[in-house]
């Protein structure tokens, strides 16, 4: 009796340590040299999808040449702060002129006039002269679904029919939207609910757009099914969902957007802690995910330089956050970020899955970058 138990307890061990060691699919018949490491990171070509250059200074778009990136500097224009969209737009054209090739940028729209009766023509005219321009996206602000009201103090959402004339106008012209609408679902719980420190700054920092403290306005599902809205009425809109769409929370639930709208994608801007987060509870689901839609997924970071920005502590900026996300990406190390507590392993991600998600992707979802 004591062999046969001896026996099974065998049994047992061996089936618990095969499937601990099993080949996973992703992985199987590449060999080392499929798979960058950190020490790759200047040889690689790519592309930061997610930037905000507001100044005339040249220290941003230089890091990026040192660190072989190309960069999107992404307009924005809301009326609750000093964005001036039309300043942006001169700054973007600026470092477009000065460094060819290194540099793309999206225009935006303002809605700061929109219940004026010649809003659309405005809008329109202003979209037309920035596509002259070289503007290759436009970028959707979440002051849409978030502080837009109409004359009677109601919310605009982005599924307002006054809206579709304008993504008419882009679609026409083959332009992308990029969608920053909603915000991420931590701003809807009180701030030590929430997951990730950089949520907790910002919204502590902007308690205008922090949700739990105004539940007369649109809920987290009201901003994801008006924007789901939004795409039904347009499936053919190239559409660029920032900061992971707004579902930065689930990649299960990101997974079933892309799978309903195929001319979906996202970038990552602002929010690749949220997957390092998931990683830290489900590493192999987050990188099942990333391997399933490498096609759909666009590295961005949300990088910003300002007139006052030192240049030195800018710089220290950029190669930091640009180094911690490429070890995550390319390596299975344990990892630690400011965002939360604990450990996290890296993805180890494939060189197709890492060129697609730094460079390819990018080109593909905004033709002219």
């Amino acid at each position: 009796m004591e062999y046969k138990h001896l026996f099974f307890t065998l049994f047992i061990l061996f089936f618990q340590y095969c499937g601990q060691h099993k080949k996973h699919p992703a992985t199987d018949g590449f060999s080392k040299s499929d798979f960058y490491t950190v020490h790759d990171f200047n040889k690689v070509d790519k592309i930061d999808a997610h930037v905000h250059i507001d100044t005339d200074k040249p220290d941003f778009v230089q890091q990026a040449r040192d660190d072989n990136f190309k960069l999107l500097t992404i307009n924005w224009d809301d009326p609750n702060e000093s964005a001036d969209m039309k300043v942006q737009q001169r700054i973007a054209i600026q470092q477009l002129k000065a460094f060819p090739g290194y540099v793309a940028y999206a225009t935006t729209f303002s809605v700061r006039n929109f219940n004026d009766g010649d809003w659309k023509e405005k809008t329109i005219a202003y979209l037309k002269n920035s596509f002259a321009q070289g503007a290759i996206a436009v970028k959707v602000y979440k002051v849409i679904g978030m502080d837009l009201k109409d004359e009677n103090g109601e919310y605009i959402m982005i599924d307002d029919p006054r809206f579709d004339p304008i993504i008419d106008f882009i679609h026409s012209n083959n332009i992308p939207i990029i969608g920053h609408l909603g915000e991420p679902k931590n701003c809807w719980l009180p701030l030590d609910k929430m997951t990730v420190n950089g949520d907790k700054s910002y919204f502590s920092e902007n308690p205008e757009y922090h949700m739990y403290l105004h539940p007369e306005a649109p809920s987290y599902e009201d901003q994801i099914e008006a924007r789901d809205n939004m795409l039904r009425k347009h499936p053919n809109l190239r559409f660029v969902g920032a900061h992971l769409g707004s579902l930065e929370w689930s990649v299960d639930e990101l997974a079933k957007r892309l799978d309903e709208f195929p001319n979906m994608a996202v970038d990552m801007a602002g929010r690749i802690s949220h997957l390092q987060y998931q990683s830290s509870i489900n590493r192999l689901k987050v990188r099942d995910f990333v391997i399933k839609y490498q096609d759909r997924l666009i590295y961005g970071t949300d990088l910003s330089a300002e007139p006052s920005s030192d240049p030195s502590e800018l710089k220290k900026r950029m190669q930091s956050t640009w180094t911690s996300d490429w070890k995550y990406f390319v390596s299975n190390e344990s990892m630690t970020v400011s965002d939360f507590d604990g450990e996290f392993k890296g993805l180890n991600l494939p060189k197709n899955v890492v060129e697609k998600i730094y460079y390819t992707n990018a080109e593909k979802w905004f033709p002219g970058l």
